[in-house]
């Protein structure tokens, strides 16, 4: 997959850019209702004998916009986004960086300078894709607006339990710490990258090694509590179970989150290495003990319920 990073405004060089089926969206998360938007495009550009393209937007609009104060947290960062829109089998993937100016420009300038103006012979996008100036373009609107240059593909509501598969439901989820939940709606289990650091080494002392992993700041964080997670270390999945928390029992004052995954039969030396933590199952909230003790005995029990569940869900795993 080749891709192309955009700014506003750009110089038009149409001749540079080949005859594309283009999935148009922001698509955090990239779940199975934008792989639908994105395989349709696929498929127009096979049926045209033509090459596939995604047009996704970065920062978040609402950075731009103003509608987000503080720092946004992603279902899936852009380099996630990249990696999964390429398993999809896309040639191309443009990246348009989302400025003020760019989101001022009238829906007809849109599409002029970003759909006609990069040879797009065919667009697709959800029903609700809203484009230009406070989003006053809409997929009701495309036909006026694409002036008889391109067709288009408009893709209905993807439905899971009565309710649509969208970024913020599943944000909802990811939040309320209901990662058993997530497959049905992104396709997959919920991924988180990041690096393993030094921390304080507390739990080879009582037989439980933990990697304490600095997750990248861009992800969503499942809230506090013990999860069975899986964890990607040099191409190689291992299973285990982490936990997400402030470690009561020995920081009663402790202000830093951290996430420390204690994977079952493993003895590799992983400092300083990116590993994926890979989110399944809320065992429980995180407690204080008393004691090492009884801390040890709730940390076998966590680690033989986790082992339960993968052995029921093997095949899915």
């Amino acid at each position: 997959m080749e891709i192309k990073r955009l700014n506003f405004p750009y110089q038009d060089v149409s001749n540079e850019f080949p005859p594309v089926a283009i999935a148009l969206g922001y698509f955090d998360g990239v779940h199975r209702g934008h792989q639908q938007v994105i395989l349709e495009a696929k498929n127009q550009a096979e049926k045209n004998g033509i090459s596939s393209a995604v047009m996704t937007f970065d920062p978040h609009p609402s950075v731009v916009l103003g509608k987000n104060e503080k720092h946004v947290q992603y279902i899936t960062p852009l380099e996630e986004k990249i990696k999964i829109i390429e398993e999809l089998g896309i040639d191309y993937l443009y990246i348009i960086h989302f400025t003020p100016e760019f989101a001022n420009l009238l829906p007809q300038e849109f599409i002029d300078q970003y759909v006609i103006g990069l040879n797009v012979q065919h667009v697709v996008a959800g029903f609700d894709f809203s484009y230009g100036r406070m989003g006053k373009g809409t997929m009701e609107t495309l036909p006026f607006h694409s002036r008889d240059k391109f067709s288009y593909t408009v893709v209905s509501k993807f439905v899971q339990g009565d309710e649509k598969v969208s970024s913020t439901r599943i944000r909802h989820l990811l939040k309320e710490g209901k990662t058993e939940q997530l497959p049905t709606l992104l396709g997959r289990n919920y991924t988180t990258t990041g690096e393993v650091i030094h921390g304080d080494k507390r739990g080879r002392t009582i037989g439980f090694p933990t990697a304490n992993i600095h997750i990248n700041e861009e992800y969503i964080i499942p809230p506090t509590g013990v999860y069975a997670v899986r964890m990607r270390v040099r191409d190689s999945w291992y299973e285990g179970v982490c936990n997400v928390g402030y470690k009561p029992t020995f920081n009663k004052d402790s202000l830093k989150l951290s996430v420390e995954v204690h994977l079952f039969d493993f003895q590799l030396d992983i400092y300083d290495e990116e590993v994926t933590v890979e989110w399944h199952l809320y065992l429980r909230t995180e407690q204080k003990f008393s004691g090492i003790d009884q801390l040890v005995n709730q940390i076998e029990k966590d680690k033989q319920n986790a082992l339960h569940y993968f052995e029921i869900n093997r095949h899915t795993s």
